[in-house]
């Protein structure tokens, strides 16, 4: 059956989703990287945006922007955003800043592409929040499971930098790649294959001594 978990996220929505498990995402999704991470952790900037129970994606989403706002309304408010396309980008990238910005916004899920360390392996587990993977090249899928733009905050980061605020529906798949009980499939698997490199490796180095 298709997991589909809904924003705001709670902690028994996601307790027992394990590492390697996939489910889909429907509502609030905020895009985030480097610079977004570098504001909140390194210069301690408040986020305009709340991202408690809900999710960030490590991505820089191409858009093309409609008419101006009216003078006087919110940012993001009267404009007319068409997404392009929306994929994700190394979520490593993050790993300096990803444990204080979840233990600082209170943000549930990190969306990105690749794995990320054991630091945040273990604020997951601590703020029982996950980290996955969106399948990467598939920019163009994620803005057809994108229903409308709401909002941007920090425009002055420029387009793949700004926090964009989207509603989504069925968002995904998403691959659990830490769960809340800090399991890290990446790191799992890594040390999987490491195990198995000796005996792989023994048939072609036996061959090179005959």
């Amino acid at each position: 059956m298709k997991k589909i978990i809904v924003t705001p996220i709670t902690d028994e929505a996601i307790a027992d989703l394990r590492a390697g498990d996939i489910f889909y995402l429907s509502g609030t999704l905020a895009t985030g990287r480097d610079d977004v991470h570098r504001r909140v952790v390194h210069e301690e900037m408040q986020s305009p945006f709340d991202f408690r129970g809900l999710a960030i994606f490590h991505a820089g989403p191409i858009i093309k922007e409609g008419s101006p706002s009216e003078e006087g309304e919110p940012s993001g408010e009267g404009e007319k955003y068409d997404l392009i396309s929306v994929g994700p980008t190394s979520s490593i990238r993050m790993e300096e800043w990803a444990a204080d910005f979840i233990a600082r916004t209170g943000v549930k899920i990190m969306i990105g592409k690749g794995g990320m360390g054991s630091k945040t392996a273990a604020v997951c587990r601590e703020h029982k929040a996950l980290h996955c993977v969106y399948p990467g090249g598939c920019a163009v899928l994620g803005a057809t499971q994108t229903e409308k733009v709401t909002g941007v905050y920090w425009r002055e980061l420029g387009m793949p930098e700004c926090v964009w605020v989207m509603q989504v529906r069925e968002f995904g798949p998403l691959m659990v790649s830490i769960d809340t009980q800090g399991n890290n499939l990446f790191a799992e698997n890594t040390a999987l294959y490491a195990s198995r490199k000796p005996a792989c490796m023994k048939p072609i180095i036996d061959s090179l001594k005959k």
